[in-house]
């Protein structure tokens, strides 16, 4: 299977100046809403700041985070006409200090192919915008996946979305799917894995709010709040080893996965361990979740190490 325009995702197509204008121009978007026409306060955002910039060469980040924002329509410049995008990324990374319109420091982002490469020109916009497209329920080996892994095994930092749905509710977060874990997993280098919990970017994007429908443009004067945990760290070796042991005791219908693991995991062991390293995110983000709703709680009270980029207009 040919992956989607990636000649288009290359640093070097036409010099790297279309990509430049592309994140530079969605980087100064997000400045915008993020920190002037809406109120967002960050709690921890040196650490991201600080992984993104300076972290130890070939190694590379993941960085795992809730979805909230719905699709906005006629929002992509330079594309005129309706097209999809979700909001939470990029408008996450226009907080003040973040580097948001340096290409080369940019993220890749797992993105869906039926949302944002419904034709040739959203594909080439996506693509250029460092998006790897993925087709949801086309399970954890699809071929994007492997491209995934090859970024990774770049040194880069990829976003991922692992609920791999939109819930705009104050909930629990989601069981998270199998597709993160699967690349922290597989990754040559084990990279870094930084959650990352927000709020307000559904009050940006509503599902309903313009006479029962979402409306045609974000809105602004909304609350965003952020909260930047610290990297979770995972002993592979050790997971895989109880992986092996624990896959024995269960039983189990095969879809028929791969058992070329480059470390000798059957399915069953594969599912046994990206199911632990999935839970382990989930606590961390559920936790995450409910100490932004401690610390936000105070109104008018900016905590140590709350960003506060209260310049709304």
């Amino acid at each position: 299977m040919a992956r989607t325009m990636e000649w288009a995702a290359r640093a070097d197509h036409l010099g790297g100046i279309p990509r430049k204008l592309v994140i530079m121009g969605v980087g100064a978007f997000a400045k915008v809403m993020t920190t002037l026409l809406n109120s967002t306060s960050v709690h921890n955002p040196e650490t991201l700041v600080r992984l993104v910039q300076s972290r130890p060469p070939g190694v590379p980040l993941i960085t795992v985070s809730n979805h909230m924002s719905t699709s906005v329509t006629s929002l992509n410049p330079p594309i005129l006409f309706k097209s999809p995008c979700r909001l939470d990324d990029p408008l996450m990374w226009g907080f003040k200090g973040f580097p948001t319109s340096d290409a080369r420091m940019a993220r890749w982002v797992l993105a869906a192919e039926d949302i944002c490469f419904k034709n040739s020109i959203l594909s080439y916009f996506f693509r250029l915008g460092k998006c790897i497209p993925i087709t949801r329920g086309g399970g954890i080996f699809q071929e994007h996946m492997e491209e995934a892994l090859d970024r990774l095994s770049d040194g880069a930092w990829l976003h991922t979305f692992p609920e791999g749905k939109v819930s705009q509710e104050d909930a629990p977060i989601r069981r998270l799917k199998w597709g993160t874990a699967s690349l922290i997993e597989r990754a040559p280098v084990t990279p870094i894995v930084l959650p990352i919990v927000h709020r307000g970017f559904e009050k940006v994007m509503p599902e309903k709010s313009f006479f029962g429908r979402r409306p045609p443009l974000p809105l602004c004067n909304k609350d965003i709040r952020i909260i930047v945990g610290e990297p979770i760290e995972f002993d592979l070796p050790r997971l895989r080893q109880t992986a092996i042991s624990m896959s024995r005791e269960q039983s189990f219908c095969s879809v028929g996965w791969p058992t070329d693991s480059p470390h000798g995991l059957d399915e069953a062991a594969q599912r046994w361990l990206y199911t632990s390293i999935s839970d382990r995110i989930h606590t961390v983000m559920e936790g995450l979740r409910g100490l932004g709703s401690t610390i936000f709680k105070l109104k008018g009270h900016v905590p140590l190490g709350i960003e506060d980029s209260s310049f709304c207009i």
